[in-house]
C-alpha cells in the first residue's frame, strides 16, 4: 500500500523533472494515476519528458513549467499554477547541480550552486507546506540528499555542504510536522547511491549504455515510494558497487570522527588508511 501522499488525482510537484531521477519519480507518479506537474529550465527536456509521459498515460493531466529554481518569481509562478490543479499532496525537490568549488575559493560557484541546490529547496517548502496545513488530505515534502551530504567526502566542498544542509532542514521539517500535524504531512530524505543520470554521465543520451554498477533512475523512484510507504525519513538507495552494508560502515566512521576526535574526514587520511580499510573489510570482500 502506498503512502496516502501518493494517490489517484492529487498533484505531485516535482523540480528538474526533464531527465535523470526527476523524470523517473514523475512517471511511477504518473503511473499512480496523479496529477503532474514537471518543473525544468531545460525547455527541451522538458518538452521531450511531457511527450513521452503523454503518449505512455493518455489520459495523464499534465503541466510542464520552464523556469530555474534561481528565480523567485517562477518558483512562485510553479507554486500559483501547481495549486491551481488540485490538492498538492507530494512536492520533490529534486533540481540540483554538482559543479565543484573548494572550501575558500569560487565563491560565485559556491553562492549558485547554494542557490539551485539549497536556497530553491527551503522556498518551495515554505510555500507548499503552508497550503499543506491548509488540505484535508495526507500530503509529503520529500528532498533529495546525498550520501556526500553524511560522509562529506573530500573533492567538492560546496556540494557536502548543500546536501548535508539539505539533511538538517529536512530533519527538522519532519520533526516540526510531526509536532505540529502528526503523520499527516511527512517529510523524507531520499538518499540516491551511484545513479546512471545526466548529472553523474554528463552527455549521456537514450542510447547511452548503462554501465554495471550505477542503479537506474526508475529504481531510485521505485526506492522512493518504497520508502514513504514504509514510513522510512531516511530513503537510502544502495547501487551495483556500494551494499547497505558498506554504507553503514562509512557513515559510522564518519559518525566515529568526531566521537574519536580523530582528524576531519580520517577516512581520507594517511595515517588511517589501514584502519578504515579494516573497518570495511568484512563488507568488502
Amino acid at each position: 500500500m502506498n503512502h496516502p501522499a501518493i494517490r489517484k488525482d492529487a498533484v505531485a510537484v516535482i523540480t528538474g523533472a526533464g531527465v535523470g531521477i526527476g523524470f523517473a519519480i514523475a512517471h511511477r507518479a504518473a503511473n499512480e494515476g496523479m496529477q503532474v506537474v514537471l518543473f525544468d529550465r531545460d525547455e527541451g527536456a522538458l518538452n521531450t519528458a511531457s511527450k513521452t509521459l503523454l503518449n505512455e498515460f493518455p489520459g495523464l493531466k499534465l503541466l510542464a513549467i520552464k523556469g530555474d529554481v534561481t528565480s523567485e518569481a517562477d518558483l512562485h509562478s510553479l507554486y500559483e499554477r501547481s495549486c491551481e490543479l488540485g490538492e498538492v499532496s507530494l512536492l520533490v525537490n529534486n533540481a540540483a547541480v554538482i559543479q565543484g568549488a573548494g572550501p575558500w575559493d569560487g565563491l560565485s560557484k559556491w553562492r549558485k550552486l547554494m542557490d539551485i541546490n539549497f536556497w530553491s529547496v527551503l522556498t518551495l517548502q515554505s510555500m507548499f507546506v503552508e497550503t499543506m496545513f491548509s488540505q484535508s488530505g495526507a500530503a509529503a515534502v520529500v528532498n533529495l540528499g546525498s550520501k556526500e551530504g553524511i560522509t562529506t567526502r573530500p573533492g567538492n566542498a560546496a556540494y557536502s555542504v548543500s546536501k548535508a544542509a539539505i539533511k538538517v532542514l529536512t530533519e527538522q521539517l519532519a520533526h516540526e510536522l510531526r509536532e505540529k500535524v502528526g503523520d499527516r504531512i511527512s517529510a523524507h530524505l531520499l538518499i540516491p547511491g551511484y545513479t546512471f543520470t545526466p548529472m553523474n554521465f554528463p552527455g549521456m543520451t537514450g542510447s547511452t549504455e548503462k554501465p554495471a554498477s550505477p542503479w537506474t533512475a526508475d529504481q531510485v523512484a521505485d526506492r522512493m515510494v518504497e520508502g514513504m510507504s514504509a514510513g522510512d525519513f531516511y530513503i537510502f538507495c544502495e547501487d551495483n558497487e556500494s551494499t547497505w552494508e558498506l554504507d553503514q560502515r562509512r557513515m559510522q566512521w564518519a559518525v566515529d570522527d568526531m566521537i574519536q576526535n580523530r582528524p576531519a574526514l580520517s577516512r581520507w587520511h594517511k595515517d588511517f588508511s589501514d584502519k578504515f580499510a579494516a573497518h570495511v573489510a568484512d563488507v568488502t570482500k
